[in-house]
C-alpha cells in the first residue's frame, strides 16, 4: 500500500518562503496527477496546485505567481515552493496523488503558519 509522506512545513514570517516535499513510499500506482491541497478549520479542503503526468499544471488563483509545483514522475515525488507567503496561506497542507481511475491518496498533512 502506497503512503504519501510530507515534510517541510513550519512557521515563517510574512514575505518569507517555505518548500514542501512529498514522496510516495511503498509499492503503488504511478499517479496520473500529484499535488497539494490545504485546509483551515471550518472550511473545505481546497486545491493549491497540481501537476499532471503529461506536464500540465493548475494553480489556485490565490497562489498563482507565488507558488511553484514540481514533480518527478519516476521517483513519484512532488514539491511545492512557496514564496511571498501571506498570513492567509496559513493552513494544513496535504499532499495528494490521484490515479487514472480517480482513486485519491492523501498524506497526513503538514502545518504551515505565516505570522510575524
Amino acid at each position: 500500500q502506497v503512503q504519501l509522506v510530507e515534510s517541510g512545513g513550519g512557521l515563517v514570517q510574512p514575505g518569507g518562503s517555505l518548500r514542501l516535499s512529498c514522496a510516495a513510499s511503498g509499492s503503488g500506482p504511478n499517479f496520473y496527477v500529484m499535488g497539494w491541497y490545504r485546509q483551515v478549520p471550518g472550511k473545505q479542503r481546497e486545491l493549491v496546485a497540481v501537476r499532471f503526468r503529461h506536464g500540465g499544471v493548475k494553480y489556485a488563483d490565490s497562489v498563482d505567481g507565488r507558488f511553484t509545483i514540481s514533480r518527478d514522475n519516476v521517483e513519484n515525488t512532488v514539491d511545492l515552493q512557496m514564496n511571498s507567503l501571506k498570513p492567509e496561506d496559513t493552513a494544513v497542507y496535504y499532499c495528494n496523488g490521484r490515479t487514472i481511475d480517480n482513486v485519491d491518496y492523501w498524506g497526513q498533512g503538514t502545518q504551515v503558519t505565516v505570522s510575524s
